[in-house]
């Protein structure tokens, strides 16, 4: 078995106290002026803390408003005439204040590429930016109470050492003697940098009166950069080697034993005034990263942090010299930002490494989004979610400035063209959403106990001491064989010694010296009095702190109950408001439906009836149907055994006069002539369509017998044709199909769509009867051939008959619904509805238009033909806002052609 690795557990940072007082992330805002006066403006000044944007021209608003008109408040709004000094002042000087009472500071500028973050730090020659602004008012403030170089050292752990005088010493002479060695020139040496002078003038020089005079100050600068989200020191000093130059190496994050976050290995300048800060700002400037893009000449390509650190430290009982504890020093530090803008690349059309460069720009600037988002979310909330400070060495490095390491400002830049509309609107919601973030308000430093003044009363013994004692000769040593140097410098200290031991003999001989003494002591006791009066009060004021604390964090928690509720009442009403809203939509759509339900159920109930009318008037058709197609049979038959009974006897006939040999033939009966057959003597079809009545050639009554008396005999046991046809005719209609063919032609239908006439309903229900004896108006095609010459006979081609007009066309509008699956027949059946609208699926918009509706249904007949039905009805409107069809009428088109063939019987 393997032992696994324990893990350091982490160590946990000291608890905050839940009661501490805590402010609102401070948002200004910043306008520049536009580059051209002809250019679109989004963005307008409404007040002094509130903007306008609004959607350029080239942009529409569109159903949901996302480019309509906003609105955005920020703590103060400086507009395009604001200058300089007016920024530092309402934005910049606070923080410096609370730098030199040990207070930390965080200011960055935000925005867009090219909206001036740059000019609003740095700024330019005659108008000096925040940074340079705040270096000369913090050493205007602390100058005469400097501690000399190299008493304050770092400890390269973020912390401050004390060093003794002469060590303090050594390291001037060290640094002297390296200045004074004269550099090799070289290639890399350039021009001076600008006179810090041309930055700022002299009237707007300014100092804070509220300075510890028994302090002794030392300011260190150090300058970094966040480069591809890689640290780089830009005050670092690496030797260059022309041969193999190497790049400069990245810096790591580390943690100092408070839990604050600091780069380790960083440059930390000691520097006594403002011209050489400004300096050693000017050197790390030229070594940062900035390119030319599309949008921005001197576009920066990285976040740049200039930290200001100021150490302070206790004078002694004295007020001569620092006070040699390193639990005095208080270290307080102001971090100027400047971050990089965000863009798109699509506008910069940047590639290579400004693609990369920029991508990793948007990238940390999101994350310092999703950083807010997460401290505002737990803050309002309560909730208690991870902050991905580590997901950016910009958000790691500031983390403890979020948790309440010091004040948080922060100046949002907007560029108001209307090219950059689209940026602008992300920077102004992010800007909205850091102000709801609250951060710890930093707490005061200990006062030292120490009384104060010390540092006056030193300088007051000081002068007068000089006044009183003799003035100290030179006393440099140029030559070591100098021997009069150091005794005139023996004799005067000597002289001074004897004055000082006067002054003391004198002062403890007067009375006052004792009368001083006891009124010390008086105040001595008094004094210890009241520090024992102060003790106590200070006991009951812990624990009257106590009660408030704890009454701090029940109403605390009580708040954050009430906020929590309240959410979730809001989220409850919301819920109701859509439940009540969809049973409103439910119970109305409920209505509808069943007002649609009960006029389905009467629309259903009407149309069995009228089905049941339909079903009957079929049901008593297709009954006589039946019986007419049964005598037609019967009719069929009588004929063929009519014609085999003719046969029988002319066989029985020759028979008989063949085997009688002498005795006379009986006479033949003649056979209708050819025309006579064509006109008789046709074999019907299956279901033969009656003739008319009045038609001679089948009126048995008033005709003669064309076959001899001889076939009457065998005749009259079955009814002639003649007169069953006579029967039939009688007691059914009259078929408008015969009256179209020629009398005695025999009926033969086709399944092939041919030009023919209406059925015999649709005859009748027209009035296209034809008088007995007249010429049928349409010419029949007969295909067969001749049974007796054994030749194919054909008739005429068929002619085109003129469409009829259908019942449906007039005055109104119609609907024609015509499925797909029908066929077009291209005949006389097809009606012609000129003012319709042709739909293959009826819908509502076709059926609004219109007020007559037809549906054309095809089906195939008992009698196997394409019967086409075309169902009308009414076009109204509903109730409820829709159409419906009520059907009045059901007419029925049926094709039947008839083509006759010829055949002959042979004796």
């Amino acid at each position: 078995m393997t032992c696994s690795k324990g893990k350091t557990p982490r160590r946990h940072g000291p608890k905050k106290a839940s009661n501490i007082d805590k402010d609102p992330v401070g948002v200004y805002c910043r306008i520049r002026p536009l580059g051209a006066e002809d250019e679109e403006c989004c963005v307008e000044m409404i007040s002094s803390s509130t903007i306008q944007i609004h959607a350029p021209d080239g942009l529409k608003a569109n159903r949901n408003g996302e480019y309509k008109e906003t609105q955005y408040s920020f703590k103060k709004v400086f507009g395009i005439n604001t200058t300089q000094m007016e920024l530092f002042e309402d934005v910049a000087r606070p923080l410096v204040e609370d730098l030199i009472h040990c207070k930390n500071g965080l200011l960055f500028t935000y925005g867009v590429t090219g909206s001036g973050k740059t000019f609003t730090m740095t700024g330019s020659p005659g108008e000096g930016g925040l940074l340079p602004r705040s270096l000369d008012m913090l050493f205007n403030s602390i100058g005469p109470f400097q501690a000399k170089r190299f008493v304050f050292k770092p400890d390269d752990k973020n912390g401050m050492e004390i060093q003794g005088q002469v060590d303090a010493l050594l390291e001037r002479q060290k640094r002297d003697s390296q200045q004074s060695v004269p550099k090799t020139p070289s290639s890399r040496q350039k021009a001076a940098d600008p006179e810090f002078a041309d930055m700022i003038s002299s009237e707007e020089a300014c100092k804070s009166e509220n300075v510890d005079e028994d302090c002794c100050y030392s300011v260190f600068v150090s300058y970094i950069e966040v480069y591809n989200n890689y640290i780089y020191d830009l005050l670092e000093d690496a030797p260059f080697d022309p041969i193999r130059p190497k790049p400069p190496q990245s810096k790591i994050l580390r943690e100092d034993q408070n839990h604050n976050m600091y780069v380790a290995g960083c440059t930390e300048v000691e520097v006594k005034s403002t011209e050489e800060a400004f300096e050693v700002f000017w050197k790390g400037q030229k070594k940062r990263r900035i390119a030319n893009t599309q949008l921005n000449r001197e576009s920066s390509r990285s976040h740049s942090v200039f930290t200001v650190k100021l150490a302070q430290a206790p004078l002694d009982a004295d007020g001569d010299h620092i006070l040699q504890d390193k639990n005095q020093v208080n270290v307080s530090q102001l971090c100027l930002v400047d971050l990089a803008g965000s863009e798109r690349t699509s506008r910069t059309r940047a590639e290579g490494s400004r693609l990369r460069e920029a991508g990793n720009i948007n990238q940390s600037l999101m994350t310092l989004r999703t950083c807010m988002e997460v401290l505002r979310e737990n803050q309002m909330c309560g909730t208690n979610k991870m902050v991905p400070y580590r997901d950016s060495k910009v958000t790691h490095l500031f983390k403890n400035y979020f948790d309440g390491e010091g004040k948080v400002r922060m100046i949002v830049c907007v560029n108001p063209k209307a090219d950059d509309y689209d940026e602008t609107m992300l920077v102004m919601r992010f800007a909205e959403m850091t102000q709801e973030v609250e951060v710890a308000r930093p707490v005061d430093r200990p006062i030292c106990g120490l009384a104060a003044g010390r540092r006056h009363r030193n300088q007051v013994f000081r002068d007068e001491l000089s006044q009183s004692l003799p003035a100290l000769p030179p006393c440099e040593l140029v030559d070591p064989a100098d021997d009069q140097t150091l005794p005139r410098l023996m004799e005067v200290l000597e002289r001074r010694h004897r004055v000082r031991q006067m002054m003391t003999e004198q002062y403890n001989k007067t009375d006052s010296c004792l009368t001083l003494a006891s009124m010390l002591q008086q105040l001595d006791g008094q004094i210890s009095a009241k520090e024992t009066f102060l003790h106590d009060q200070r006991n009951r004021l812990g624990e009257k702190d106590k009660v408030i604390i704890n009454q701090r964090t029940e109403i605390e928690r009580l708040e954050k109950k009430s906020k929590t509720l309240e959410y979730k009442i809001d989220i409850l009403q919301k819920t109701t408001d859509m439940y009540e809203h969809d049973k409103r939509s439910l119970k109305h759509e409920l209505e509808t439906r069943e007002q649609r339900l009960q006029r389905e159920l009467s629309e259903r109930r009407r149309m069995e009836q009228r089905m049941h009318g339909m079903v009957t008037d079929t049901k008593l058709k297709w009954e006589k149907e039946c019986e007419r197609r049964v005598n037609a049979k019967q009719l069929e038959m009588q004929n063929k055994l009519w014609v085999k009974d003719e046969k029988l006897k002319q066989l029985k006939a020759i028979v008989t006069e063949s085997s009688g040999g002498g005795t006379e033939r009986p006479e033949k009966p003649e056979r209708p002539s050819r025309e006579r057959d064509r006109n008789i003597g046709q074999k019907r079809s299956a279901s033969p369509s009656p003739l008319p009545v009045s038609d001679p050639r089948f009126n048995t009554a008033g005709s003669s017998d064309p076959y001899p008396s001889s076939t009457t005999s065998s005749s009259s046991a079955y009814p002639s044709v003649a007169s069953c046809i006579s029967d039939w005719e009688q007691r059914f209609p009259v078929d408008s199909s015969s009256q179209a063919r020629q009398p005695g032609t025999p009926q033969c239908r086709t399944r092939n769509p041919t030009p023919c006439h209406s059925t015999s309903s649709v005859g009748r229900r027209r009035g296209q009867r034809w008088a007995p004896g007249t010429e049928a108006p349409a010419t029949t095609l007969v295909y067969g051939l001749d049974l007796e010459a054994g030749t194919r006979v054909s008739t005429a081609p068929p002619v085109h008959p003129m469409h009829r007009r259908s019942h449906s066309a007039g005055g109104d509008k119609w609907v024609d619904h015509k499925p797909t699956s029908n066929l077009d027949l291209d005949t006389v059946l097809q009606p012609i509805i000129p003012n319709a609208i042709k739909v293959s699926t009826p819908n509502e918009k076709a059926l609004s238009k219109c007020q007559k509706y037809v549906l054309r249904h095809q089906e195939l007949a008992s009698d196997g033909e394409i019967e086409t039905k075309l169902i009308k009805g009414n076009v109204f409107r509903t109730r409820g806002g829709g159409q419906a069809v009520q059907f009045t009428d059901i007419e029925t088109l049926k094709q039947e052609c008839a083509s006759a063939s010829r055949y002959s019987m042979s004796g």
